[in-house]
């Protein structure tokens, strides 16, 4: 194998995930605002852009079934039975959407607004039996696996320098070429012929065969289910861990998984959904965010916690259950949050809790090959029953960086296993959460809130308040408790004292009364300051409300008359474009008029023209007539003349209006009417 420069030189990188999708299945489809039903759920698991993933768990448990009894032995030593016998969880996509936009890559925590909370690794054990404590799973990366690959599992990797082989041809492997469901096939028909798939290609005996069996199925399970990709490849940079099948128990596969998952919330924000092993966070926010009310409590008292649960579906669409989820985020009270939730949980039927006990409650440094992340579990003091105290809140040295994790580069050289995992022991000497809440709220202020009516708090004046006074209570609950054990030993007392007063006299227990008496008064009068306090601390939180309310108000009210000024602009502009219209539309109308003015003005010039000659034409008859009677010519043939000419004159301005009105290229309309030729006069004629 050819070893890079670098420890961790340029490993292939797990990016984000989605969830289960079987093979065939058809390409992503996006849902719309309102769409419900069976078939929105439908696409909404296959929403490629929210969730995608393809953790193959149906898969990896129908093969698991299908192994022979030694094999199953040689897991359970491993440590990864629990793990493997959990039944599938349906994604609660919309919850893991919402948690990851409110990762804060920095201290590698979620931000509320009660304060930092993140998954610890009493989280991981409880819900999914798998170890964290152990090796840590790092090691020497290398430019291509193609050796190890060919010579542990005989298949090929995808290309010279890639540490990724194809999940069909590892699954076809395994007994299971396709995992497409057949046509009328349900789905324990469908688990059964791939767990006889499975069964049919194992080896019955132990030696390299059967080697080769479990080194495949571990590298379909670490890759495909503990440390998830989104693509369909199957990474195999654990196979150097794998060779020695005996020392596979010992490392902290747990652990890995917490770092991959928060590794893969890290990522930027235009990468949605999550690589790694999703279901833990959805488990986590059930136990610690009950208030939620996303899953629903199934099989008290199963182990791992995991199968304790199952998702309560929501048909609404998913951009709407993403909002709301935010919206009860950022209303939730402070004492709905269960830090504490395995309290009473029996650890007798969960020996992999007590073998991580002494991991658990440290700032620890978290391994993924060559991915390394530190647990801040100094920001989650309350986890562990202790009062938040104010700690430095982790930040990136440069902004292009990702806290904790190495550089992938030939340039940097970094042994991180020389980072100690068993961390340093998180103490808290406060006596309040109220410094922590100050400080948080100056520190992130407005960023707390994702909801669509998060209040306008850019200070964190309202976070801070809201922190004090949930502080306050807390700190009120537990002096009541004091209060409430003194009085009952101050009874006792007073019962001890009457009992000895009827015998002999006891100066000591008069002497116990007086204290007891004394104590219980200091704490009443605590306890009463402390409701004054609290009392205070509501007002001062409403009127803060109130003032940062009339702060937006204050800060809206130019931005409403810019608006109102654009508007009248706006409005303005409409009434001067209407105007503009109705004047294109009067000029259009005065153009019409003007040519029917035109042409009425040409009617009337002809009609004149018409009169003129008939005048004309009346003095040419009067003088005709004259001239008649002197010559002797008949009046007949000029009057006849004179109206020829009168009708020629009409005719042809009948035939001019005709062409006018006639389309172009027609031929049809009147003939102008030749002119009547003049007849001789009567009496003339050849004489002899």
């Amino acid at each position: 194998m050819e070893e890079t420069p670098s420890r961790f030189g340029p490993g292939n990188a797990t990016d984000p995930l989605s969830y289960y999708q079987t093979e065939g299945d058809s390409p992503p489809c996006r849902l719309k605002e309102g769409d419900k039903g069976p078939v929105a759920m439908r696409v909404l698991k296959r929403q490629g852009t929210e969730l995608r993933s393809r953790l193959r768990w149906a898969v990896i448990r129908a093969i698991y079934d299908g192994l022979p009894d030694f094999q199953v032995r040689r897991l359970e030593g491993m440590g990864f039975g629990p793990f493997l016998r959990l039944e599938e969880l349906a994604p609660d996509v919309a919850l893991i959407q919402a948690l990851k936009e409110r990762w804060d890559p920095e201290c590698h925590a979620f931000l509320f607004p009660w304060g930092h909370i993140v998954p610890t690794l009493e989280d991981v054990v409880r819900i999914t039996g798998l170890r964290v404590d152990g090796q840590a799973v790092t090691g020497t990366t290398y430019t291509s696996y193609q050796e190890p690959v060919e010579r542990l599992l005989g298949l090929e990797v995808r290309g010279e320098r890639s540490s990724l082989v194809q999940r069909t041809a590892l699954q076809a492997s395994l007994g299971v070429a396709s995992v497409r469901r057949k046509t009328g096939e349900g789905p324990a028909e469908h688990m059964d012929r791939m767990t006889e798939g499975a069964r049919a290609v194992m080896a019955e005996e132990e030696g390299e065969v059967a080697d080769r069996d479990l080194w495949r199925f571990l590298t379909l399970v670490i890759g495909k289910l503990i440390l998830g990709t989104r693509g369909d490849p199957v990474g195999c940079r654990c196979l150097p861990l794998l060779e020695d099948l005996s020392s596979v128990g010992n490392y902290a596969w747990g652990a890995a998984l917490l770092a991959h998952l928060f590794d893969s919330l890290g990522t930027s924000s235009r990468v949605t959904g999550v690589a790694g092993f999703f279901p833990l966070l959805q488990v986590w926010a059930y136990y610690h965010l009950p208030s939620l009310g996303r899953g629903v409590a199934r099989r008290h008292g199963a182990v791992p916690l995991l199968q304790c649960w199952r998702f309560c579906r929501d048909e609404r669409s998913l951009r709407r259950q993403v909002t709301m989820i935010h919206d009860a985020l950022d209303t939730t009270p402070f004492g709905h949050v269960q830090w504490t939730p395995y309290v009473g949980e029996s650890d007798a039927a969960q020996p992999w809790v007590e073998r991580g006990r002494p991991y658990f409650g440290r700032d620890i440094w978290l391994h993924c090959f060559n991915t390394v992340v530190l647990l801040h579990h100094r920001l989650v003091a309350r986890t562990l029953g202790l009062h938040q105290a104010v700690v430095e809140f982790p930040s990136r040295q440069r902004s292009w960086e990702r806290p904790g994790r190495s550089f992938r580069g030939i340039q940097q050289v970094t042994d991180w296993t020389v980072r100690e995992r068993r961390g340093t022991e998180v103490v808290s000497e406060a006596t309040s959460d109220e410094d922590y809440f100050r400080a948080y709220a100056r520190k992130y202020g407005a960023q707390v809130y994702k909801g669509s009516r998060r209040p306008l708090d850019p200070e964190g004046r309202i976070t801070s308040l809201e922190g004090i006074l949930h502080s306050t209570i807390q700190q009120r609950n537990d002096l009541q408790a004091v209060v409430d054990q003194l009085r009952g030993e101050l009874e006792r007392a007073q019962q001890m004292v009457g009992s000895a007063s009827s015998s002999r006299e006891d100066p000591g227990c008069s002497v116990l009364e007086g204290q007891l008496a004394a104590a219980t008064a200091r704490a009443k009068d605590a306890l009463g300051q402390l409701r004054e306090r609290e009392q205070e601390l509501r007002t001062a939180l409403a009127r803060t409300t109130a003032l940062e309310a009339e702060m937006a108000e204050l800060r809206l009210r130019p931005e409403a008359a810019e608006a109102t000024r654009w508007r009248q602009e706006a409005e303005a502009a409409a009434r001067w474009q209407q105007d503009a219209e109705e004047a294109v539309r009067l000029r259009a109308e005065a153009g019409d008029l003007h040519m029917q003015l035109v042409e009425e003005r040409h009617r009337s010039n002809m009609l004149r023209s018409e009169m003129r000659g008939l005048e004309r034409a009346l003095a040419l008859v009067g003088r005709s007539r004259s001239v008649t009677s002197q010559s002797g010519i008949p009046s007949g043939s000029a009057g006849h003349y004179l109206t020829g000419s009168s009708g020629r004159r009409r005719n042809e301005e009948e035939e001019r209006r005709r062409r006018e009105r006639a389309p172009e290229g027609s031929e049809t309309g009147s003939r102008v009417m030749a002119p009547p030729s003049p007849r001789p006069p009567e009496g003339t004629g050849e004489s002899g």
